[in-house]
């Protein structure tokens, strides 16, 4: 009797190393981001041993990591019930409510995950300063504020000190960070994650070299951990953002990279997803066209997919598969649509209405795109910066009104990064747009024209054909006085830069547009200034027509 005994609390050991074995090795397939293979080992052991509490929160947490908020919360709500480490599940619903922002209910659930745990207990605060690291709307001074006062009764978990690593580094504070990796790593040399943080720290820093070096320290210590060939990817997209004549090469290394990531993952929708994101980012659009076609064949039912094939149909012409993908993704329930999608579904709709010469746009279609842009920039103003180019090529194809409500989405966000490129084409397009001979000019567009230029010179004083066209613009409003004002300011801005500046031919050509123009202001009024400046044109073009028959007129 007493041999069976010690044979069944043998037995029970085993089995519960066993046990624990398995979500250790769940949770290293998670650190590597095997996240199918995690969650099949997740279910087995639940289905095991249902009263393993840890095992629900741990898959919950997985599914949350993929964006599947129903199985996650189902996981966790089961979770509860266990009786073993069931609390746990609170901290997941507790992330929810995060996401939901509802603070109240959160601390309520992470009051009730922390309830008559041991003084030296840590875990549980760890998995709560990781909800509010990774909620919708990080916070992590919060995390931060619960890490340090765990850290207090045992300062020696390496778990502790890595999410505290991560706290410190979405807080910005790199020097804290790299402290907390370092000793996470010193505490724990398998904890991997650490020491390729420290590369990461290095990559925030823009020391890509040095990044370089540690991921490859990492590779050394286990060429099989997967996550560090993903960063070695993004550092070499940053290489390749830094250094534009070189991007091509530095772009095909992050590839390769990143493929090797894939082939130590589980090639899974969700890390084909990621690597779709990768490729939006290194605009490999023909590649990502690919792969999304790929994912539809796994998975007919993700509509985050669709967005992907919008993307790359939208950028490889391929317009009417783009407009089905975007408005199957934009359409469909629960989706959170970014201003992106809305941006390349309005681009989508002008380019499919514009005819194959590039001469003409259909009126209806190219309404139709400008409300879904107008959409993309609601939602993010910036989105004007992706909307530059399209504008400039509109306004070299002479389609100037299409051009001028392309830049007016830009020309009053002063953030923008194309501002000031977007108020001189704002400006330019309306003006060209009223300049024609048999055009009845629109008022309301050139006033428009004159602010985009005044709004220029604010910006950029030193931008004097800004000055002409006010002119030219308030010529055609016959705002004559004003007119005249700024023709006087150009010429006063062009000749203090001396006279190298006023020989150049296309500059004595607007010298003497500007003489002319102020000369038949005041031909009417006072023929003393405007004889004056006639001659004045005279003395720079002897044979000017317009100013020699004025003068005869005026004498």
């Amino acid at each position: 009797m007493i041999k069976l005994t010690t044979l069944s609390v043998a037995l029970l050991a085993s089995a519960f190393t066993a046990q624990a074995q398995d979500i250790n090795q769940a949770r290293k397939a998670i650190d590597a981001e095997q996240f199918e293979s995690a969650k099949s080992i997740l279910k087995s052991i639940i289905k095991a041993k249902p009263s393993n509490g840890a095992a629900f929160f741990t898959l919950g947490n997985v599914y949350l990591t993929q964006s599947v908020e129903d199985s996650a919360k189902i996981y966790f709500q089961e979770g509860l019930n266990a009786s073993e480490s069931g609390k746990l599940n609170y901290i997941g619903l507790g992330q929810m409510d995060l996401d939901k922002n509802d603070m109240t209910s959160a601390q309520s659930k992470f009051a009730l995950a922390t309830k008559d745990i041991r003084k030296k207990d840590v875990q549980e605060f760890v998995y709560i300063a990781r909800a509010y690291m990774n909620t919708n709307k990080p916070d992590y001074k919060a995390a931060i504020a619960i890490l340090t006062r765990a850290a207090i009764n045992n300062s020696q978990d390496a778990q502790l000190q890595l999410a505290l690593g991560d706290a410190y580094y979405g807080d910005g504070k790199q020097n804290e960070a790299y402290v907390a990796y370092r000793s996470a790593f010193q505490l724990d040399n398998t904890l991997l994650r650490a020491k390729m943080q420290l590369g990461v720290l290095l990559k925030g820093a823009k020391s890509y070299d040095e990044a370089s070096k540690a991921y490859n320290e990492v590779i050394a210590l286990n060429p099989n951990y997967g996550p560090v060939y993903r960063e070695l990817a993004e550092t070499y997209y940053k290489i390749a953002r830094n250094k534009p004549s070189q991007a091509a090469a530095n772009y095909k290394t992050a590839i390769g990279y990143y493929d090797k990531y894939m082939s130590l993952t589980d090639y899974s929708i969700h890390s084909r997803m990621r690597r779709a994101d990768f490729l939006i980012l290194i605009e490999d659009y023909i590649a990502l066209e690919i792969e999304a076609n790929k994912m539809i064949e796994l998975d007919k039912v993700n509509p985050r997919i669709y967005r992907y094939l919008g993307y790359a149909a939208y950028k490889n012409g391929n317009v009417d598969v783009a407009i089905k993908s975007l408005e199957s993704f934009i359409n469909a329930p629960g989706n959170k649509v970014i201003a992106l999608d809305y941006l390349y579904l309005g681009l989508t709709k002008i380019k499919k209405g514009t005819s194959a010469d590039g001469l003409t746009i259909d009126p209806v279609a190219f309404n139709a795109g400008l409300l879904d842009i107008k959409k993309a920039v609601e939602m993010e103003p910036l989105a004007v910066q992706d909307l530059s180019e399209v504008g400039k090529k509109l306004f070299t194809q002479k389609l100037y009104k299409e051009s001028a409500s392309i830049f007016e989405f830009g020309a009053n966000i002063s953030d923008s990064k194309t501002y000031l490129d977007d108020n001189v084409y704002y400006g330019l397009a309306n003006y060209y747009a009223n300049n024609g001979k048999d055009v009845k000019p629109d008022v309301i567009a050139l006033q428009k024209s004159d602010a985009a230029f005044e709004r220029v010179l604010v910006a950029s004083p030193a931008y004097h054909e800004a000055y002409l066209y006010r002119a030219r613009t308030n010529r055609l409003l016959e705002k004559d006085d004003v007119m005249t004002k700024n023709y006087e300011d150009y010429v006063a801005k062009v000749t203090a830069l001396g006279a190298e500046e006023t020989a150049k031919p296309a500059v004595k050509a607007k010298i003497i547009e500007s003489y002319n123009n102020i000369a038949a202001n005041y031909a009417n009024s006072d023929k003393v200034k405007a004889m004056e400046y006639f001659r004045k044109t005279l003395e720079l073009d002897p044979s000017n027509a317009y100013a020699t028959e004025s003068m005869k007129t005026l004498k």
